[in-house]
């Protein structure tokens, strides 16, 4: 009996996506966008969903991140042997690249649920003897190499993946591209779906677009333009020939260059940005599309630490699959909520300590920052005034920072250096720690572990965000622009606090650092400095509030309920 056999006797949700982050064993993700797919893919099964994933095997991973002596990025190649988690399977399907046939197979990860529902995942892979050396490296660094690299990453994905499915027996009722990377599927779909029309005079009547439309849902996730992948169709003539009429592509995907995100958009009857401002952002960048919105989540059970999980058994049974019930947090004891909080910020400081020598304490307010360290997200605001931030933060307030830049962003690496020269000029008044190294584990620890979670981009270029979310199951208030999901989640003062005005009041500008800056400042010393070192029950009021009226609603669960109803069954 084949090992997917009794997946593919229901049609099922084909979820593509460049990147999947499941757990730290399995490097193939660089950071939100995999470790939403990995939570999205854990909901599914959690609720039983007919879903197969369909993703890359990127045997090199992302990287693992090191810092020389001035604190400068070093980024060193993982390695790892899928066979360790994954089975093989038999089939093997070509594309082709270049006019020749590159072959591709496909490992298969199980995502099982404690409830008893299974998601399998396909990881496609060109590491075969029948490829040329160059083809074998295709599918093995993630976001690595030039535009042709690219170009070919997404034809195994789009392409490949749809032909995967097909020939382990797959029924697909909907395609869902996380992202326009997968956007190739669609040609393949139209290939598919190709009328029965021996001649004609215009060759685009025979691709029958509604059909594919009809099946197809896209996720875009970034409104930024450089996010949004395009091609010369010079290049796309070299990689992909005669593979799809180029006159007919460039009514779907753009003139004068190949946009993925067109592609996908002119193809997909049901598409959606990632919060509500994203969906409102991303209309005004693709005016004439209808651009709906659904609001990011987490999965609950993995993004919430020990101590809490063991808290919410005893008060709330059966919130991991129903987060609903974070509601009834009211019936859980001040105290101990303060306790499990206190054990879940004593294993991140004695973390910090000895792998930073940190000198931290469980006492002092810790504000943590971590993300990938990418420019728009100003990981350094904290540092616009530094001697505001000593006459407001010494003696009070500690910092914990981590993330990794990608290893061709030379100013993301240079923000991290900063941050490492900020700790060591301030370490006599200020206790900052860059914590190296970050992923999965590391990232329940500080979501787990700090008493705020800071997050300052330059508004309106964050999508929605997740990090904040996970501080939320675990009573961690959040200290944020008003951009992405906390535009949503945020109430003042109940579920954390906002940085700078409110979204519609301000564009960005060179004004926009100075104001947020200075907002940063006022409410640490007035507001969250005297909140934290007040009345202890003042505190836990917000840490509940942020459990109740945040945890309930931002996570997975709820976000594919949202999925089902509005873009698969349609």
């Amino acid at each position: 009996m084949n090992i997917l056999d009794k997946y593919t006797t229901e049609p099922k949700i084909a979820y593509f996506t460049m990147e999947i982050g499941l757990k730290d064993d399995i490097p193939t993700y660089s950071g939100g966008l995999g470790i939403l797919a990995g939570d999205t893919i854990k909901s599914t099964a959690d609720l039983k969903l007919p879903v197969v994933a369909v993703t890359l095997m990127h045997r090199k991973g992302y990287f693992t991140q090191d810092f020389d002596a001035s604190g400068y990025q070093i980024s060193n190649p993982v390695q790892w042997d899928p066979a360790t988690y994954m089975t093989l399977t038999t089939e093997k399907v070509t594309v082709r690249i270049e006019g020749r046939d590159v072959y591709v197979q496909a490992w298969i990860y199980f995502v099982e649920s404690l409830r008893g529902g299974a998601v399998p995942v396909l990881y496609l892979d060109t590491d075969m003897p029948e490829n040329i050396p160059e083809d074998r490296e295709l599918t093995n660094h993630l976001y690595g190499g030039d535009t042709s690299y690219r170009i070919k990453q997404e034809i195994i994905l789009g392409i490949g993946g749809v032909r995967m499915l097909r020939e382990l027996g797959f029924t697909v009722k909907k395609y869902h591209m996380n992202e326009g990377h997968a956007s190739f599927l669609t040609l393949e779909l139209l290939h598919e779906f190709k009328k029965d029309i021996e001649s004609v005079w215009d060759e685009s009547l025979i691709w029958d677009f509604e059909k594919v439309k009809d099946i197809c849902v896209f996720t875009t996730h970034t409104p930024v333009e450089a996010g949004h992948d395009r091609f010369t169709y010079e290049l796309y003539s070299k990689v992909m020939g005669d593979y799809f009429p180029e006159r007919v592509l460039k009514a779907l995907a753009g003139d004068d260059i190949l946009n993925m995100t067109m592609l996908a958009l002119n193809l997909s009857n049901f598409v959606n940005g990632v919060a509500k401002k994203h969906g409102e952002v991303s209309q005004s960048m693709f005016p004439g599309y209808r651009i709906n919105a659904i609001t990011n989540g987490i999965h609950s059970y993995t993004w919430t630490c020990e101590h809490f999980k063991k808290l919410y058994d005893k008060y709330l049974p059966g919130w991991a699959n129903e987060p609903e019930i974070f509601v009834r947090v009211e019936t859980i004891p001040d105290d101990e909520i303060w306790n499990a909080h206190m054990a879940a910020k004593k294993d991140l400081i004695d973390y910090v300590n000895r792998t930073c020598n940190a000198g931290m304490d469980t006492d002092t307010l810790t504000l943590g920052f971590a993300r990938r360290f990418a420019t728009y997200k100003r990981a350094n605001l904290l540092f616009s005034d530094i001697e505001r931030l000593i006459k407001i933060a010494q003696g009070k307030v500690q910092f914990i920072f981590a993330g990794k830049a990608h290893p061709r962003d030379d100013a993301g690496k240079l923000l991290i250096q900063s941050i490492f020269n900020y700790a060591r000029d301030l370490k006599d008044k200020i206790k900052i720690c860059f914590v190296k190294n970050y992923k999965m584990d590391l990232g329940l620890l500080l979501t787990s572990g700090v008493d705020v979670w800071l997050n300052n981009p330059l508004r309106p270029l964050e999508a929605s965000g997740t990090s904040g979310m996970k501080a939320t199951h675990n009573g961690v208030p959040n200290f944020s622009v008003l951009d992405g999901w906390w535009i949503e989640g945020h109430i003042e003062g109940y579920t954390g606090w906002s940085i700078g005005p409110a979204p519609t009041e301000l564009e960005p500008d060179e004004k926009m650092n100075d104001i947020d800056a200075a907002d940063l400042y006022d409410k640490l010393e007035n507001v969250l400095i005297p909140t934290y070192y007040g009345p202890r029950k003042n505190w836990i009021f917000v840490m509940k509030g942020t459990i109740g009226k945040n945890a309930y609603y931002f996570n997975t669960h709820r976000m594919m309920r949202r999925y089902v109803t509005e873009a698969y069954i349609r």
